[in-house]
């Protein structure tokens, strides 16, 4: 399965019974841009789907927004958001093109935040699940893949701990927060994250998956951490911030718990699972999604104990990490090795460049499907690849500014036209066998390894 990806892309944000999310209320009351009209592929769509068929994609995925189903997050079903994605999901089919869903993408409805503070409470399990089900029941007969949370440790990060992502809750001295504990918060969303999937991958699984035969994931930001320096204390800071990125989410997906290491560093801060929770969260996944973009080089961090300090993630982490370019390799044997080889789809992976001739995406995209295979040779069971971005968007970390699309889109075009940038013909070529890229038998490998049947 080789796709592209766009899950911020439809905009129409007030239209057709669609009510703000999270994600509208912090772009707009800090004034750093919006997705209001976006790349407008709620109107667009069928001449996106044109697109993505001449470039030979047999796969595209895209976010279901929450608050265009459901808008209060509960309740009434919004039938013009339902006949939205049964429209784009047919066109995909009927061209031949395999819908991947991602259910949650940043973006909760505004009116669950205001009722009961969103994620930071456990009532937005049931809530989620009903919303699941709905997305199940309306689209499940078409979609064969759903992911259930997208980055989870990302959006925990940057939204509970950072502020700086939606919902925007922090108590980072600094941020513009007005509401938040970043000690806390933190691992209490991820807690609830981790549950509100396994009830809907359960109930998936109970009411739906013998009759429409699907599978459900839940995704994950994942770096490839390296230490700076041959010295022990690297070395194990490199191994916690593994068991911090990775296995925070992994660990109670894989084993059933989370590891020994942030149990002793986070300490009561760090929920506890009920053993019948343990039960359900273990084996959930079907598949593990990966976002994945470099590697990071970690330098330990030793705190003197005599300094007061709020601790947040990054100090229980205790590691620093200095971004660096890098292949998918290391992340992909990590988990073969550490977490028993678990189905894969990379679910996201690109660079931005804002030129039309976009050389070193290209390079970029050439090493990185040439690491996969690598990795696939080497026992990694990576049955997908979706390239970030299809085209331009509204982006989380820089909004306008980084151009991550195989496709350029002129923004101040009120058509919002979209132009094929190098690393779209590249793409292109090599879905269609016609560029230089590996030899015959390293492709025939990776289409077989992404087979929807595998």
């Amino acid at each position: 399965m080789f796709g592209l990806c766009n899950c911020k892309w439809e905009g129409a944000a007030a239209e057709d019974g669609r009510k703000p999310s999270v994600w509208d209320t912090l772009c707009h009351s800090r004034n750093i841009g919006n997705g209001d009209i976006a790349c407008d592929g709620y109107h667009k769509y069928k001449e996106d789907v044109k697109m993505m068929v001449d470039t030979g994609l047999d796969a595209f995925r895209f976010s279901i927004s929450w608050s265009r189903i459901i808008p209060n997050g509960r309740g009434s079903v919004n039938q013009k958001g339902l006949q939205f994605y049964k429209n784009l999901i047919q066109e995909l089919i009927s061209h031949g093109i395999e819908p991947h869903v991602t259910l949650y993408h940043y973006d909760h409805p505004q009116h669950l935040e205001d009722e009961y503070g969103g994620w930071v409470n456990n009532m937005m399990i049931k809530d989620f699940t009903a919303y699941a089900d709905v997305c199940f029941r309306e689209f499940g007969n078409y979609v064969k893949f759903w992911t259930t949370i997208n980055e989870a440790n990302v959006f925990t990060i940057g939204g509970y701990n950072d502020g700086d992502t939606p919902p925007g809750r922090c108590s980072l001295p600094g941020k513009n927060c007005l509401l938040g504990n970043s000690s806390t918060e933190t691992y209490t969303v991820g807690h609830n994250l981790l549950l509100a999937h396994a009830s809907a991958s359960r109930l998936y699984k109970e009411k739906y998956k013998d009759k429409q035969g699907g599978s459900i994931g839940f995704g994950l930001y994942l770096m490839g951490f390296t230490p700076s320096t041959s010295s022990k204390d690297d070395a194990i800071a490199t191994q916690r911030a593994k068991d911090f990125y990775f296995g925070w989410f992994l660990g109670p997906l894989i084993y059933g718990d989370y590891p020994d290491t942030m149990k002793r560093t986070v300490g009561s801060r760090l929920p506890v699972f009920l053993e019948e929770e343990s039960e359900r969260v273990k084996g959930s996944s079907d598949f593990i999604g990966i976002n994945q973009y470099f590697a990071a080089s970690v330098t330990n961090i030793k705190f003197k104990p005599s300094l007061p300090r709020n601790p947040d993630f990054y100090s229980d982490m205790g590691a620093y990490y200095a971004v660096a370019p890098w292949t998918m390799e290391a992340v992909l044997e990590y988990i073969k090795q550490s977490y028993n080889n678990p189905p894969v789809y990379i679910l996201e992976n690109g660079t931005p460049m804002t030129q039309q001739k976009d050389t070193h995406r290209v390079e970029y995209m050439h090493a990185y499907i040439g690491g996969v295979l690598k990795s696939i040779r080497n026992g990694s069971d990576t049955r997908g690849y979706f390239v970030w971005s299809f085209m331009d968007l509204f982006e989380l970390i820089g909004r306008y500014d980084y151009g991550y699309g195989l496709y350029s889109v002129n923004f101040s075009d009120p058509r919002r036209k979209r132009s094929p940038r190098l690393s779209a013909h590249w793409y292109s070529d090599f879905l269609k066998g016609k560029t230089p890229f590996l030899d015959s038998q390293g492709i025939k490998e990776l289409q077989s390894n992404f087979s929807p049947s595998s």
